[in-house]
């Protein structure tokens, strides 16, 4: 099992980008996916979850957007309007155990991780 983030780097304040996590040996229309990000110094925190219900953080409401596309197996975060505080690692997560309930915000709920994209945001 593999899970490979992409679609990082350097944007401008009010610029947009695009994250991508795709998934190998897992199914992700059947569990929860979800997006963390940690900026330094700074703990890990959750961005949006995704499985048969969607949530976010209060912090990107409005300005990020999570999907899955089940053809190709990736979940994406839409990330528009960002700001500099948006600067961290983003992570994209997996739960192993399908139809999981509830889902959560918490990260020790998810037990499949990829590596960490880097999103930089220049004021």
């Amino acid at each position: 099992v593999q899970l490979q983030a992409s679609g990082g780097g350097l944007v401008q304040a009010g610029d947009s980008l695009r994250l991508s996590c795709t998934g190998s040996g897992i199914t992700f229309g059947n569990r929860g996916v979800a997006w963390f990000r940690q900026a330094p110094g700074k703990e890990r925190e959750f961005v949006a979850h995704i499985s048969w219900d969607l949530f976010y953080a209060d912090s990107v409401k409005g300005r990020f957007t999570i999907s899955r596309d089940d053809a190709k197996n990736t979940v994406n975060l839409q990330m528009n309007s960002l700001e500099p505080e948006d600067t961290a690692v983003y992570y994209c997560a997996a739960d192993s155990a399908p139809w999981r309930v509830p889902q959560t915000a918490s990260a020790t709920d998810y037990d499949l991780w990829g590596r960490g994209t880097q999103v930089t945001v220049s004021s």
